[in-house]
């Protein structure tokens, strides 16, 4: 009966809104949106900011002004408990992506998922509050490592197996420059160090950079991702035989820099003389032209680093 007497009975929908029911779901979404990461896509210079304006709905026509917003925002969203990381946003990149996805290249959407495909790429900087000024000098940095990594790590792959022996010659060739980079590491010694590693390619001059410390006892410690670039780069200097060079800057505590050096040949690094640091050090690359010495800065020879013989390529 109680059955029956409910299927007539009329029944409205409850059309009012309960304010704690509103208010608890309100802060859940903020709770939520405070826990979801954000990364906001920069223009860094003139140049990259000038190619956006082109499109409609770029809502900015002064890059100092864009800055000032931009800096703003991130502020916000810190304030907000919230996690962000700023990208390179390149507006050459964004065009061939548009193109190649099929997207209306003159949409917020389409900026906004661009963005996301670059932040997945690595190459961000968390923002914790630091000035844009000096952000920015490290987000290009960044990107250009991360560009290096990605075409250095080309390089290897499009070199395939050898003919004669079927051995992955990029694989080999990586394998050798961590053991190179190994065997330097451990006999640098203690203190603060800062390599370079640099060779030319047909397109460009390669460069990584790498910083490590090492305590009087202890292990060598060194971001993972910057040794894994330092070691890529290495390899395509050995994969192609290019003339490579690796130098070694060390800093200890109540001693004068020392300068190291070693040129690459035949898959081992061979010492430099301190002559030949010198001039290394104290020649502009562009220009050819010398540049004065740094004071407080000894410019030493390059020193074995106790490697395994390189195997010969069959």
């Amino acid at each position: 009966m109680a059955q029956q007497e409910n299927t007539k009975r009329t029944i409205k929908p409850n059309t009012k809104h309960s304010p704690k029911h509103g208010t608890a779901s309100t802060t859940l979404r903020r709770t939520l949106r405070r826990e979801a990461p954000s990364t906001v896509g920069l223009l860094v210079d003139e140049q990259d900011f000038a190619a956006m304006r082109r499109y409609r709905t770029f809502p900015f026509d002064d890059h100092a002004a864009y800055l000032h917003q931009v800096e703003g925002l991130l502020k916000s969203m810190t304030a907000q408990g919230m996690h962000t990381t700023v990208a390179l946003f390149d507006p050459e990149d964004y065009a061939e992506f548009c193109a190649e996805s099929g997207l209306d290249a003159d949409t917020g959407a389409s900026r906004s998922r661009f963005t996301a495909e670059i932040a997945a790429a690595g190459a961000t900087i968390a923002y914790t509050g630091q000035r844009l000024t000096d952000l920015i000098p490290l987000l290009v940095s960044r990107a250009v490592r991360q560009a290096t990594w990605e075409y250095a790590t080309l390089l290897l792959a499009d070199l395939g197996a050898c003919a004669d022996c079927g051995q992955d010659i990029g694989r080999a060739a990586f394998d050798r420059a961590s053991h190179l980079l190994t065997r330097l590491l451990e006999t640098a010694g203690p203190g603060t160090h800062h390599l370079v590693c640099s060779t030319p390619t047909d397109n460009d001059q390669l460069l990584a950079v790498l910083h490590t410390h090492r305590d009087a006892t202890g292990p060598v410690r060194l971001d993972a991702s910057e040794g894994a670039e330092f070691a890529t780069v290495l390899a395509v200097a050995i994969a192609l035989e290019t003339p490579g060079g690796v130098v070694l800057r060390t800093s200890t505590p109540d001693s004068p820099d020392r300068v190291h050096g070693w040129r690459l040949t035949h898959g081992a690094l061979a010492p430099l003389t301190a002559g030949e640091v010198f001039n290394a050090y104290c020649t502009d690359a562009d220009t050819g032209e010398p540049v004065s010495p740094e004071s407080g800065v000894e410019y030493c020879a390059g020193f074995d680093i106790g490697a395994d013989p390189a195997e010969p390529h069959r």
